[in-house]
């Protein structure tokens, strides 16, 4: 699979990447056995580069991912995962409901302090049992996850120590890359315009519905030379499944103005004969500044349908036939979009 390269660290990633959320029981219980299977299939596929989270079942994707790639030559994948939250054992009664389903027994606590990212570092490595971590994001650090007034707290604490923890270990060749890992773009321009970012995972801003990544973000991406990773190009679903009953966009059901840009989107796939998730998925590769597409699952027959999907050949007109059913609102912020 062809690469490209992070920033200016020449870390060369493949176009697409594999996510782990799902392997850490995401909405879904995922056995071990298929968790080892999808990893495997993403590796025959060609994917080189994964990502993870303790966020992802309290430690148990790090756990899987781990297990898996330490069967792999050294060298011959990256591998990132997230610092911000730091994993609290609880009570197996006490263990919170975040949508993880048969998580290990863990709770969060936010932490993006200097020593708390130090933290999170030293706790991701035990538990992914590898002596190498390849890229740090700073996880879920914004107004959607905390609100305004937490978020001044975390942000400050990020601005005044945590970025030192980063650059420190990128100084000392612990990691490649640092950035943020968000699905939201107001975040991302608070930091980026006070701090130099290799990179920035960004899940659900930059996909062939939901541009708001494009007025602000991506110009100052590429004048800052950080690379986006992209994540969420099917909008919670509904650029796979198309407008059906039960669609969802940006994890809430799909309003009718939603379904109805969809509904077009898919009739102009329909006419240039591909399925509209072919060209949602290759979409933000079409932008240099994008250094890979990453895709979620705990199936492997399904990371097989999506990366036949990603090799699925594209009428060169197809992407300006979508621009009219593009939902571009930057401005208005999450809550907006989602009323």
């Amino acid at each position: 699979m062809k690469t490209r390269t992070i920033g200016t660290t020449g870390l060369a990633v493949t176009k697409f990447s594999f996510g782990t959320a799902a392997l850490g029981g995401l909405y879904r219980a995922c056995p071990r056995e298929i968790a080892m299977a999808t990893l495997e299939t993403a590796w025959d596929e060609g994917i080189r580069y994964f990502d993870t989270a303790p966020w992802y079942g309290f430690g148990l994707a790090e756990r899987r991912t781990g297990d898996f790639l330490r069967g792999k030559p050294k060298g011959s994948y990256v591998l990132s995962t997230k610092v911000g939250r730091i994993m609290v054992p609880v009570a197996d009664d006490k263990v919170p409901d975040y949508g993880y389903v048969d998580p290990l027994p863990f709770d969060v606590r936010y932490d993006y302090s200097y020593d708390g990212i130090m933290r999170s570092v030293e706790l991701s490595h035990t538990r992914l049992g590898l002596n190498r971590i390849d890229i740090l994001y700073v996880h879920d650090i914004g107004v959607y996850t905390h609100g305004a007034e937490r978020n001044a707290f975390h942000l400050r604490q990020l601005l005044d120590s945590g970025l030192k923890a980063l650059d420190a270990l990128k100084s000392s060749g612990a990691i490649r890359a640092y950035g943020l890992g968000v699905n939201e773009v107001p975040v991302c321009l608070d930091v980026l315009r006070q701090a130099d970012l290799d990179c920035i995972l960004l899940a659900g801003r930059y996909t062939l519905l939901d541009r708001s990544a494009v007025a602000e973000l991506l110009p100052l991406c590429e004048r800052r030379k950080t690379s986006l990773v992209v994540g969420g190009v099917f909008n919670s679903g509904i650029l796979a499944t198309g407008p059906v009953a039960g669609a969802h966009f940006d994890y809430m059901p799909a309003t009718p103005e939603i379904a109805g840009k969809v509904g077009a989107m898919v009739e102009i796939a329909r006419e240039r004969g591909v399925p509209l998730a072919a060209p949602a998925l290759q979409f933000p590769l079409q932008n240099p500044a994008v250094a890979s597409v990453l895709i979620g699952t705990a199936r492997p027959d399904s990371l097989g349908r999506n990366m036949a999907l990603a090799r699925e050949p594209l009428p060169a007109d197809i992407y300006p036939a979508f621009e009219p059913h593009t939902l571009v609102a930057p401005e208005l912020g999450l809550d907006a979009v989602r009323q």
